[in-house]
């Protein structure tokens, strides 16, 4: 299993962005999925998820309202729209598996044992 991440970059504060992540080597569609950043402080922030159908989605208390999961199953690929970026987003945001088909809601740090996939990350720095 193999998960590419794109799209980030340096940015100014209320600038928006979109990530792309490319998934390969499993079956996409049977999974949901997640974004998870690590901020500079190397804590693990959950941010968003997706179940395996796209229809349901959860998001951070930090970011909803301003960043927007999806997914392209016939494309095998997931994605985050953000938009109004502080810079308290910045951070390395990463595309990761879940180990079922259910999206959850994750009120603490995650651990890297929790998912099943991690993709490399890509890089979000918000400053003005």
């Amino acid at each position: 299993a193999q998960l590419v991440e794109s799209g980030g970059g340096l940015v100014h504060p209320g600038a928006s962005l979109k990530l792309s992540c490319a998934a390969s080597g499993f079956a996409f569609s049977e999974y949901a999925m997640n974004w998870v950043r690590q901020t500079p402080g190397n804590v693990l922030e959950w941010v968003s998820s997706i179940n395996n159908e796209g229809a349901i989605t959860y998001y951070a208390d930090s970011v909803k309202g301003r960043f927007t999961i999806s997914r392209d199953n016939a494309k095998n690929m997931l994605y985050l729209e953000l938009n109004s970026l502080k810079g308290e987003d910045t951070a390395m945001y990463s595309c990761v598996r879940a180990t079922s088909a259910i999206a959850f809601y994750y009120a603490a740090p995650v651990s890297r044992s929790r998912f099943a996939t991690w993709g490399q990350g890509t890089q979000i720095t918000v400053s003005s």
